[in-house]
């Protein structure tokens, strides 16, 4: 008790103060955060498109998903009409490459009916229709002809007319007597076939055939060749 004494510290406001205090960084650090949800709400507020609410939402991604909907449908739709056109194409192929091969030989044809007839003598006659040719045959009161007729000019427009035929023979009776058809139209381009048959009088006997061709019924002349009938 009778050490030596401690001084004795008296604190003026009766406590310690706590020497604790808030960080900077921690202060800094919640201003900013502070500061940059203050901006991203006055962005969003001023310049960004409003919020849409719950059903707007909702609404909006219904009405997204029936034009998906609708969409797929559409493409759906469009491959299947893309498959039927293909086929039409196809079959439309198919049918003019049958038509190509009855075409070709109808070409092939007439390119040689066209050499057969070149070929052939020319009309002793002339005129501006020759008949090149001919065969006449009788059978059962009927007289069958196969005439070859071709132009000496071709201006590309066919020349019409009348083919008028007189056959020359002996009657029932025995008597020499000629007999006239009747005029067979004609359209005559660089060549023409006329093929046809025609009544004859009973037990009428042809022998010959005068071929006459007439600009029309009793007209101007063109050619005239005259044929044996067999």
């Amino acid at each position: 008790m009778f050490g030596r004494s401690k001084p004795v510290v008296i604190e003026r406001y009766g406590k310690r103060r706590s020497r604790w205090h808030v960080p900077r960084w921690l202060v800094l650090l919640v201003l900013g955060i502070a500061s940059g949800a203050a901006g991203v709400v006055f962005v969003q507020e001023r310049y960004l498109p409003p919020r849409l609410s719950a059903e707007a939402s909702s609404q909006l991604r219904s009405a997204f998903e029936q034009a998906d909907a609708e969409r797929q449908r559409l493409q759906a739709q469009l491959g299947d009409t893309t498959q039927r056109l293909q086929a039409a194409l196809g079959e439309k192929k198919r049918q003019d490459d049958e038509l190509a091969a009855p075409h070709a030989a109808a070409q092939r044809l007439r390119d040689d009916m066209a050499a057969v007839i070149g070929a052939m003598p020319p009309d002793p006659r002339g005129g501006a229709v020759e008949v090149r040719g001919g065969r006449f045959t009788a059978q059962g009161g009927m007289l069958a002809y196969d005439v070859v007729l071709t132009r000496e000019r071709d201006t590309g427009k066919p020349l019409a007319g009348v083919m008028q035929l007189s056959v020359a023979g002996a009657s029932a009776r025995g008597v020499e007597s000629a007999v006239t058809l009747k005029p067979v139209e004609v359209s005559i381009g660089s060549h023409q076939i006329v093929r046809g048959s025609a009544p004859l009088p009973a037990g009428f006997k042809p022998r010959q055939t005068t071929v006459q061709v007439l600009d029309g019924p009793g007209g101007k002349p063109l050619g005239m060749r005259v044929m044996m009938v067999r």
